[in-house]
C-alpha cells in the first residue's frame, strides 16, 4: 500500500472577504508545485460564504464539478435553465463538457460552508448537464452511502468518469472496510467530522489521506464522526 497525508493546517488558504476556502490542492493565486492534485481529483476546496456572497455568472468547460454542501443554502443558476436551492445535504454536479456558465450565491441567513470538487472527465465535449441529490443525515446515519457514480440511478448522482464518492456518517466507533478495484485507481479520505485512523494512522478534522495500490482499506471511526471518501482513477 501506498499513502500520503495532508494535514488541515497545511492546506492553502484564499481570504477575499466573502469568501474564505481552505485548498487543498493548487488552485486559484494559491501554486503548490508538489500537490497538483490526487489522480484526476484536481480540487478539493472547503469553502465559507458570507451571507449575500457570492460566485457571480462565470464559464467552464470539460470538467466534472461537485457540490457537498454542509451548512446554509445556495442557490444555482445555469445556462442549461436550471435555477435551483441547493441546501444542507445536497450534492449537486455539473458536467461541463462543452461547455456552461453558472453562478451561486448565499440565498440564507446564515454563513454557506461546502466542499468544492473537481475531477478531469472521462469523455471531452460531452453534452453538458446538471444533477442534485438530497442527502440528509439523519437518512445515513452508521453507513457508507454513495452520493456520486458512474453507475446511471436514482439514488445519486450521475458522473462522466469512472468515480465514486462516499459520505460515511458513524455516531458510535466502528470499523469499516471500503472495498475497491486497485488497477488504475486511488482514493482520497477527508474527514468532515471527528476522528479516524486508518492503517495505524490518526487523522483529525480535516484532515485527509490518500491510498493507492491496495484493494481494501480499513477505516476506523470515533464517535461522531463524518467523512468523504473519494476514489478516482490515478491517470487517463
Amino acid at each position: 500500500m501506498q499513502s500520503i497525508i495532508h494535514r488541515a493546517g497545511d492546506r492553502g488558504v484564499k481570504d477575499i472577504g466573502w469568501l474564505v476556502s481552505h485548498l487543498s490542492f493548487a488552485f486559484s493565486s494559491y501554486q503548490n508545485p508538489v500537490n497538483r492534485g490526487f489522480g484526476l481529483l484536481k480540487v478539493l476546496n472547503d469553502d465559507s460564504v458570507e451571507k449575500g456572497g457570492g460566485f457571480g455568472l462565470h464559464a467552464h468547460t470539460n470538467m466534472e464539478i461537485i457540490s457537498i454542501m454542509l451548512k446554509g443554502k445556495m442557490n444555482h443558476k445555469d445556462s442549461l435553465g436550471y435555477s435551483e436551492v441547493v441546501e444542507e445535504g445536497g450534492v449537486q454536479i455539473m458536467s461541463a463538457g462543452s461547455g456552461l456558465r453558472h453562478e451561486e450565491y448565499n440565498v440564507g441567513n446564515e454563513e454557506v460552508q461546502f466542499l468544492q470538487i473537481w475531477i478531469e472527465p472521462k469523455l471531452q465535449n460531452i453534452q453538458p448537464r446538471y444533477q442534485k441529490r438530497s442527502f440528509p443525515k439523519e437518512k445515513r446515519k452508521n453507513k457508507l452511502q454513495v452520493v456520486v457514480s458512474n453507475k446511471e440511478g436514482v439514488q445519486h448522482c450521475w458522473i462522466n468518469q469512472n468515480a465514486t464518492l462516499t459520505l460515511g456518517y458513524f455516531e458510535t466507533p466502528q470499523k469499516i472496510t471500503y472495498t475497491f478495484e486497485p488497477e488504475n485507481k486511488c482514493v482520497y479520505v477527508f474527514v468532515l467530522e471527528g476522528q479516524l485512523t486508518i492503517n495505524g494512522e490518526q487523522l483529525n478534522r480535516r484532515d485527509a489521506m490518500g491510498v493507492w495500490q491496495t484493494n481494501i482499506n480499513t477505516i476506523v471511526s470515533a464517535e461522531e464522526t463524518e467523512f468523504l471518501v473519494i476514489e478516482v482513477p490515478i491517470n487517463h
